[in-house]
Formats: C-alpha cells, sequence, structure tokens
C-alpha cells in the first residue's frame, strides 16, 4: 500500500494449497498457489491486485504450479495485461526440478 503498486507478483508466499484473500484495510486481493497441506511449506506464487482492479480480471489467476502463475487484467478496449509470476528453483535444486519449471514457464509464455 505505501508504494500504491497496483499489481503484485509474488514468490516464496510459502501458503499451502490455494487461495483467495481479500485484504479491504489496505486495498488488497491476494490470489495464491502453494504446494499440497501435507508437503512442506516452501516455494508458492501468487499475486496482490488493487481491489478496484480485481473486476477487470478476464479470470481468476491460472496457477500453473507453485513456482508459476498468471493474470489476464482488461485494460481499455481491446488492450489486455497479461502478467507472469514464477519462482524459479535455485542452484541447489535438482535437474529435474529446474527441467519441471522451464517447461511449465515455456508453456505459460507460449499461451500468453
Amino acid at each position: 500500500m505505501r508504494y500504491d503498486v497496483d499489481v503484485a507478483a509474488l514468490s516464496e508466499t510459502h501458503l499451502a494449497e490455494e487461495g483467495e484473500l481479500v485484504e479491504h484495510g489496505a486495498g488488497y486481493t491476494f490470489f495464491w498457489k502453494g504446494l499440497d497441506a501435507s508437503e512442506p511449506r516452501r516455494s508458492g506464487v501468487g499475486f496482490a491486485i488493487k481491489n478496484r482492479l480485481v473486476k477487470q480480471l478476464q479470470e481468476c489467476p491460472i496457477h500453473i504450479s507453485d513456482r508459476v502463475t498468471t493474470l489476464r487484467l482488461h485494460l481499455d478496449n481491446d488492450k489486455y495485461l497479461n502478467v507472469i509470476g514464477a519462482y524459479a528453483p535455485t542452484l541447489d535444486k535438482s535437474d529435474d526440478i529446474k527441467d519441471e519449471f522451464y517447461e511449465e514457464l515455456a508453456k505459460c509464455i507460449k499461451v500468453v
């Protein structure tokens, strides 16, 4: 709220499952995707969007995984803002985890 940001991509949210939370005091709606509740709380991505802009979303953010999420915000006329939020695995992660992340990100970019 202090920086007056309209849309912020969030990473390392450490929240379980998938959800939405409206925070009226600061005026933001939070959307997130994390791992299943049975998994340790690590990674996680999401968005914080000003409440006045939420009605301009074409759909709720699409959570590809706990590392990749997208949203499509209608601007004026036929103009849209497509945002991809990504939380890349660090160097110490396995090659399988890194490969999976980059495959998800590539698919996401093709769609947008």
